[in-house]
Order: structure tokens, then sequence, then C-alpha cells
């Protein structure tokens, strides 16, 4: 097959070319030259940006083109005009974010999805590329976005659309760094801050295996929409963290921290303790509790967690010096925090 990627340096872009070069299909390349792309064979590479670029997607055909980078509406809607007559499936990574209401457990592919207001509708209409907004305005607007670009998507390619919804995204070439943090943090050893309920459920998925899973479903022409993360309520933070101990054999050892004084020492959730939702957030209880039952019956495998720790260990060994994740807690704050708990008996 002949395939498309908006993208594909980075991360999960990254992986679906290792992946599609794998199954010995021929790839090309549009993004911006920011990051480097792979030189192997069977690759085609073409610079532009897509908001202004789209011209040089002119005169050639695929079978696929994968999206993993629109991020607003009106950019993922001008690509799928420019690639109707030229592509037969458009594949649009979005996120569990597009969801209305993430409080509760178990949201499939026929959830409500998130709206923006009018006002909020105007910010997105007068800008042009993400980097003209804030951090925090994109943070607001993200689950609202991914449901529109979803939407144009749809809507200009009828039932030639593949919609993908992954939860948190983890493995080796994660820039985010928020599984890293807890890979490097556990191989470290000494006394890890563990936060709030060790028996809490979490739930991600390795971008490898979401990577192959999307090549298998565009070989066969799939269409439609699919939650993909992990299986739900079956890893629990306690388990994963012991299980990142035995993978890097550390001596590390694990303080378990309540929610409610991480709450009160102003910790943020996710950043600094990633994959950490205390139960005072109850609009994200179910993020890490997404049902995959449909992407699991489509074929989803999944690798036992100790390989994607021993990946992310490995790269992080190499890609990532102490001090200089994107994610997690300082050391300095970590044992502050420490002594602080200890102290209060």
């Amino acid at each position: 097959m002949k395939l498309l990627v908006l993208g594909g340096t980075r991360f999960l872009g990254h992986h679906l070319v290792t992946a599609a070069l794998a199954h010995d299909h021929d790839v090309t390349i549009f993004h911006r030259g920011q990051h480097p792309a792979t030189n192997q064979p069977n690759v085609e590479i073409i610079y532009g940006d897509r908001h202004y670029d789209l011209e040089r997607l002119q005169n050639q055909t695929w079978d696929a083109v994968i999206d993993t980078c629109g991020s607003l509406p009106h950019a993922v809607k001008a690509s799928a005009e420019a690639l109707a007559n030229s592509v037969e499936r458009y594949v649009y990574i979005s996120s569990i974010s597009a969801y209305a209401n993430l409080s509760v457990a178990g949201v499939d592919e026929t959830s409500p999805l998130e709206t923006l207001t009018e006002e909020q509708l105007q910010v997105v209409n007068a800008t042009t590329t993400v980097e003209q907004l804030s951090t925090a305005t994109y943070g607001e607007l993200y689950g609202g976005l991914k449901a529109l670009c979803e939407k144009a998507v749809e809507e200009t390619l009828p039932g030639r659309s593949l919609i993908l919804r992954p939860g948190l995204i983890v493995g080796p070439a994660d820039y985010t760094d928020r599984f890293t943090y807890w890979v490097a943090r556990v191989a470290r050893g000494g006394d890890v801050l563990a936060p709030g309920n060790p028996n809490r459920s979490i739930q991600f998925i390795d971008a490898r295996d979401l990577a192959e899973w999307i090549i298998q479903r565009v070989e066969v022409k799939a269409t439609g929409i699919y939650n993909a993360s992990g299986v739900p309520d079956q890893l629990t933070m306690q388990h994963f963290l012991e299980q990142c101990k035995d993978t890097s054999k550390s001596d590390a050892n694990f303080t378990w921290v309540s929610d409610e004084f991480l709450m009160q020492k102003q910790v943020t959730p996710w950043s600094e303790l990633p994959l950490w939702i205390p139960d005072a957030m109850q609009e994200a209880a179910g993020l890490l509790s997404i049902n995959c039952d449909k992407a699991l019956d489509a074929g989803l495998k999944l690798r036992p967690i100790a390989q994607t720790i021993q990946a992310v260990l490995s790269w992080s060994q190499t890609h990532r010096a102490q001090g200089t994740l994107n994610a997690g807690l300082a050391p300095d704050k970590e044992h502050d925090l420490l002594r602080q708990w200890q102290e209060t008996g």
C-alpha cells in the first residue's frame, strides 16, 4: 500500500512509519522539517506546513492518509478537502479527551462529545495555527477541538474515515515524559513518593502496539470510530510501580502519600505526578477507565507491561538526562514532600 503520514516524525508518528515499513508499505511523510524524519528506503519526504502548503500534495495518490497532528478543525478540513480525490481513506488520530463526560468509567464510542461555546469558537476561528494559542487556552479547548476535527473529516469524506481515540500513549520516544518519569524515577531508587490510593486503576497504551494495530486497520480498509487504550481495571498504580522496580532492579522504597496531603501542598496531578488523578478531580474520574472492547475485538494486541517499561528505561537512559524530564516532581520537591509527610506521623 501507499500511505501518506501527516507528521510522522515524533512519537506515535515515528512508530506508525516504522510499523508501515515493517509491513512493506511505501510511505510519504509530509512535515515541516522541525524534527528529523527517517531516511529509510521506501520513504518519500515532502516538506511543508499543512496550513499553507497543501498544494505540494497534489498530483499524487495514496491508499490512505494518517493524520497524526491535526489540532484545528479548519486545518483538518482543508487537509481532507485537498486529499479527497487523492486518498481512499482518511485516518485521524483523535483523543479520548473528545468526550464530553469523563467523570464516569466505561466511556465508549457512542458517548457524547465535547462542544465549544460560541465565544470559544470565535477564538478558534481567529486562529491560524495552534502556536498562536496559549498553552492554557489550548488545554481548555483541546477536547472540543478534537471533536470538531473528527466532524470535519467525517463530513468531508463520508464513509471513508477511520477515527482513533487513544488514551494515554506511552513508550520510547515519548517527548511528554509522563510515563518516562515513573520508569526513570523508580530506576534511580531510594525513597519514592507514590501518590494516592495504591489500588487505583490506571490505563495506557504502548505507542508501538497502537501503531501496529492502526496499520492493520488500514490494511483491511476499516472505517468507523475506535477507542484505543489498555484493558480497563486490570492494572493498579501499585502493580505498575512494583513492575518498574522489578524491571530496573532498583532498591526503590515506595511511600504512599494521600490525595488530601498532595492536594493541600498544591501538587499538580498528571504533570507533577503523572497517572495520578485524585478523588477530588471527579470530572476526570473515568479518564483511565475507558471502554476499549471494540478495538480489542478488532484485533488490538497489548504487549506485557514489563516490555514497555524496559523499552522506555533503555530509551530514557540514552535520551533523557536526570532533571531534564518534561513531567514529574523535581527531586528537591519530592524530598521535601516526603519529609513533611513523615512529620505528619
